[in-house]
């Protein structure tokens, strides 16, 4: 599955961001590192301002062009000069005294080594240190002597001592890197750098700097990041495997689509992850090792991010397809705004997790979010009532699109289930249109949803009815519901159950085998048409509300039909096959679904 174009607009517009973000990094660690004095926040005003780099570069201690005079000038002015490939005055900082005359002629390359071993392995405090032309006391150095930084060695830590030493000229005491210091650039420098490349490759690959960075090593982290990619391409294939197999529900394998989709953000992670694990051995400064770092974290965000947006995609379709296979078009509609709002809240994750690489407090941005979220919520509540109505009718599915039920007093059809409102066809072919915070309040009686249909009726026949014609009419229903083979076993049933104010009641409890309510009408229509013929052929008729004189025997009963039925129930009788309360067992086997159906006559029925 291809990318979005959308998704494709936002990934380019992420690593813009990423790379302003980067410049903005790289030009502010341009310049020199300074850190705020303890103590100095902005809750204690009567705490001292934190020094600025305008306060370094100002003239400090006796007058002198490299601003030597106080240790903090003296420092400030080498780190300048070396930052801006000036080694010649920042050899100037040096004591180089102790050298002999050949090596003093390498006081530049001292002074870029020294910078070098310096940029990897600690940040020169300049707010630490002394801005007066004693220096510090109290340190535990003699008067003449301040402690710069310590390098961490295998041989135990090494101190970087600036010291005060007369100026060659006028011997005015100035401040300068300690000659001891000094005397050790080269033993520190092979410790940090690759001393044998410098004899392999030309000197304009170590003296010049892109972005403070030497040439030799942008050639490297160009090599790294090629080999990264390299790596991070054979690597993928098996990574992508295992995330589909971990995520797959596919019986048959690994799901291909699985790996298609996250093959891109797998490649580009390994790519980062293999890249940080490589540019560690390069030695770079601190400050633009921080700033890769930060570019690193960045990438990884973004590609977990791209990661889970293909994966929401991936289950947004596969919903679909499920629903469209088991009819469940009702879930449709929400598909599309529900993968939205997941992919909003994996953009805010990830938005989150950018600001937290930027230093940005995550909490404060975290409450600031959940003000601003109830603020929305209080201002939308009717509508996040509907929402959440709605993802209750998708939830629970009391209905579905197709559907016919009662809500309340009312009957109709769904038409459509939408995030706000539920939209249903009446009988009278009108739409009504309920939002989904009330409908899902209602009571839901979904007609769809029963596996069969009740077929109840009282037959209400006349008090000239004997009870042996009774007993042949209660026969001769049974026998009509276990016959047919529309309704069911059980229940299936006639019972005498009250005597009317008019008539004797018959109750007919049965189950329709079928779903259809046009099928349904059918069959009750011809076993009502089966009840009539029984009815008659009892002898007796159905009562009918009305006051009767009686003068004579009345001329509407069959007395021939009532002997021959009081005759049959005698038989039953003799035979002991009366048919109460219920028939023998082979007599309900031997009538059980042997009436014609449909009923002879019927266009469908069979020749």
């Amino acid at each position: 599955m291809s990318i979005s174009r959308l998704v494709r607009r936002r990934l380019v517009g992420a690593v813009l961001v990423g790379l302003v973000l980067t410049g903005l990094a790289l030009d502010a660690g341009a310049q020199v590192p300074v850190t705020p004095e303890a103590g100095a926040t902005a809750a204690a005003p009567e705490a001292p301002e934190p020094p600025t780099e305008e306060d370094f570069a100002k003239p400090m201690g006796p007058p002198d062009p490299y601003n030597r005079g106080t240790p903090r000038g003296s420092m400030y002015g080498f780190l300048r000069s070396a930052r801006d490939g000036d080694y010649e005055s920042a050899a100037e900082h040096l004591d180089l005294r102790r050298l002999s005359a050949a090596e003093r002629a390498l006081g530049p390359e001292y002074a870029r080594r020294l910078k070098v071993v310096l940029d990897q392995t600690f940040w020169v405090d300049l707010a630490e240190m002394s801005p007066d032309n004693s220096g510090l006391s109290g340190d535990g150095l003699p008067a003449y002597q301040d402690r710069v930084g310590q390098i961490p060695t295998p041989d135990g830590a090494v101190d970087i001592l600036i010291q005060r030493v007369p100026r060659a000229d006028d011997g005015v005491r100035i401040w300068k890197v300690s000659a001891a210091t000094v005397a050790q650039v080269p033993e520190l420098y092979a410790l940090f750098e690759p001393v044998w490349l410098e004899e392999w490759l030309p000197a304009v690959f170590f003296q010049h700097q892109l972005l403070h960075v030497a040439l030799w090593k942008w050639v490297a982290l160009v090599l790294i990041l090629g080999v990264a990619s390299l790596l991070a391409w054979l690597i993928a294939g098996t990574t992508t495997r295992l995330l589909g197999a971990l995520f797959t529900r596919r019986s048959g394998g690994i799901d291909p689509r699985i790996v298609e989709l996250v093959q891109g953000p797998v490649r580009l992670a390994w790519t980062v992850i293999l890249f940080a694990s490589g540019h560690r051995s390069l030695g770079l400064s601190l400050e633009f090792t921080g700033t890769l770092q930060m570019l690193e974290r960045f990438t990884l965000v973004l590609a977990v991010a791209w990661a889970f947006f293909r994966l929401i995609d991936l289950a947004a379709l596969n919903l679909r397809v499920r629903a469209e296979a088991r009819g469940n078009v009702g879930l449709i509609p929400v598909l599309v705004p529900g993968a939205k709002f997941a992919k909003l809240v994996v953009l805010l994750m990830g938005a989150l997790g950018v600001l937290g690489t930027l230093g940005v407090n995550i909490s404060a941005a975290v409450a600031g979010l959940g003000v601003g979220g109830i603020a929305v919520a209080l201002a939308a509540q009717r509508t996040l009532e509907n929402l959440f109505g709605g993802v209750s009718l998708f939830a629970d599915r009391p209905v579905q699109v197709g559907d016919f039920f009662r809500y309340g007093e009312n009957v109709g059809t769904v038409e459509e289930i939408g995030l706000r409102s539920t939209r249903i066809r009446t009988l009278d072919r009108t739409v009504v249109t309920i939002p989904n915070a009330e409908f899902s309040n209602l009571q839901l009686e979904n007609f769809a949803l029963r596996d069969r249909m009740r077929l109840w009726a009282i037959l209400g026949v006349r008090y000239e009815t004997t009870p042996d014609q009774l007993r042949y009419l209660l026969a001769r229903l049974r026998e009509i519901l276990l016959a047919h083979p529309r309704v069911t076993a059980d229940p299936a049933r006639v019972r005498f159950v009250s005597f009317g104010a008019y008539s004797l009641d018959l109750e007919v409890f049965a189950y329709v085998d079928t779903r259809d309510w046009n099928d349904f009408l059918a069959v009750r229509e011809d076993l009502y048409l089966r009840f009539m013929d029984a009815v008659k052929e009892s002898g007796t008729g159905f009562a009918f509300p009305s006051t009767t004189t009686y003068v004579g025997r009345d001329d509407g009963l069959d007395e021939e039909e009532a002997r021959r039925a009081e005759a049959r129930v005698a038989q039953w009788r003799d035979q002991r096959e009366l048919p109460f309360p219920d028939f023998p067992d082979h007599v309900h086997r031997a009538k059980w679904n042997t009436l014609d159906w449909p009923p002879p006559g019927s266009p469908d029925a069979s020749d």
